[in-house]
């Protein structure tokens, strides 16, 4: 007997927790990257600077199936081995850092001059007005995007199945093997991931709406 699309929809979310591990786990490499090297190309200049941009520009303007295959299949060939979930949190992390780090730094670059000049004329350190003015206000600011980050990430692990993790999307490929609906079966894959992000979409909306308040930390310190 067919299965029903609410049966596939189930089967589905058998790969949820693999899903939100990779997630979890692709945060972690995501932020400190972020931060990191936003910062870090928000600070230097010249050689240095040129630097900085490469190595965000290699995660960033790479093309994730590519890196996964490269980190996952061809490292092995000279002696190093990661595993599936190592690779797919390390490029998927990386590559939204990389993006990520675009805001960062565009966030500190639109915070006033004054500011700055302000916190030197205290008495300040160039790393105190770092953490104390400047990164407050520009994480405050930044804030909505790390959360459209964070969908980008969790739909860029539907790529994960192409190293073998029992994702979602290789639940539905398992599912198509022996059920042949594909348009349910990918109807419900479809959903499966609209139920993740829609949440996290929602609370974006209510951070900006918090963020864009009057009276907000982000108007200034």
């Amino acid at each position: 007997m067919p299965m029903s699309l609410f049966e596939i929809w189930l089967g589905i979310l058998q790969g949820l927790g693999t899903t939100l591990t990779v997630t979890a786990y692709g945060l972690v490499f995501a932020v400190p990257f972020a931060l990191v090297f936003g910062v870090a190309q928000y600070l230097t200049r010249g050689v240095a600077r040129l630097l900085v941009t490469g190595v965000i520009e290699f995660w960033r303007s790479s093309a994730v199936i590519i890196l996964l295959f490269v980190f996952y299949y061809a490292l092995p060939v000279v002696g190093v081995t990661l595993s599936a979930l190592t690779v797919s949190a390390m490029v998927l992390g990386l590559n939204a850092g990389g993006y990520a780090s675009q805001a960062v730094r565009a966030g500190l670059q639109a915070i006033p001059a004054g500011q700055k000049e302000a916190g030197a004329a205290l008495g300040l350190s160039r790393p105190a007005i770092l953490f104390l003015i400047e990164l407050p206000q520009a994480l405050i600011a930044m804030s909505p995007t790390f959360v459209n980050t964070l969908i980008q990430l969790v739909k860029a692990t539907a790529l994960v199945s192409l190293v073998t993790l029992t994702d979602m999307t290789f639940r539905a490929k398992e599912i198509a093997q022996v059920e042949y609906n594909p348009v349910a079966i990918y109807t419900a894959l479809l959903l499966a991931f609209f139920v993740v992000c829609y949440p996290i979409a929602l609370a974006g909306r209510w951070l900006e709406a918090r963020v864009a308040a009057p009276g907000s930390r982000s108007s200034g310190v």
